[in-house]
């Protein structure tokens, strides 16, 4: 398999990161939703960064040419994906937006709100732990549990601003009760299918604080990953 992937308007190098890229990541960076007006926004346990790429590019497209006024932030606690994922912003046409940091969410005080913050964090929580410790890590819970994410984005999203996560369709249920328990509001969701007769395997949910003052109804959707032409449009 080749250690670099290719997308229409950026590459990806992959061979350092815990968390390889997979279709999950592809998944979240082209389907999450984003605004014109987004200016700050946060990629969490980013890997690679390719999510973040993607989110780069799509708001480069969203906005006028000449505008350079968004900035993502990117961290995670393994120091070889940080690196890589530094390397991959470097060698991307939107380096100036983009920025890796060696840090935990735990650990993170950032100097401002993000009208975005996004994740496909760790999911595994009682099942048996991969030998390799980085990719244990970056694959259970106990390093970022749906507590610490909703209880972040509660402090530190924008009054405007998302929470865009992916996870298994198993754990919706729980994901949605803790976000309720940190007051914030699922506004949309999309159920992911493999190919189309299988059951849902994937959900990206998202959440805001604003739902309560007036945000329209729940959106719910149904995506096909193969062929999907929303994901496919951004592969060379």
């Amino acid at each position: 398999m080749s250690d670099i992937f290719r997308f229409r308007r950026f590459s990806v190098r992959n061979s350092a990161s815990a968390m390889k890229l997979g279709t999950d990541s592809v998944l979240l960076g082209a389907a999450m939703s984003l605004e014109s007006g987004d200016r700050t926004l946060l990629d969490v346990g980013c890997g690679t960064g390719v999510i973040a790429l993607f989110a780069a590019q799509r708001l480069s497209e969203l906005g006028p040419a000449d505008d350079s006024g968004f900035r993502i932030t990117a961290i995670d606690t393994d120091a070889p994906s940080v690196e890589e994922a530094s390397l991959n912003f470097r060698e991307s046409e939107w380096s100036a937006h983009l920025q890796a940091k060696l840090c935990a969410l735990q650990d993170f005080r950032p100097d401002e709100r993000f009208d975005c913050i996004f994740s496909n964090p760790p999911f595994f929580e009682q099942s048996l732990r991969n030998p390799d410790e980085r990719e244990s890590r970056a694959r259970h819970t106990d390093t970022l549990s749906y507590r610490d994410l909703c209880g972040f984005a509660q402090e530190y999203l924008s009054p405007r601003g998302r929470l865009s996560v992916i996870l298994p369709s198993s754990t919706l249920l729980q994901l949605r009760r803790c976000a309720a328990s940190f007051s914030l509001s699922p506004f949309r969701i999309v159920s992911i299918r493999s190919r189309a007769g299988k059951p849902v395997s994937r959900i990206i949910a998202e959440f805001t604080r604003e739902r309560a003052v007036g945000m329209n109804p729940l959106v719910e959707e149904e995506m096909t990953v193969e062929p999907n032409p929303l994901t496919q449009k951004y592969y060379l």
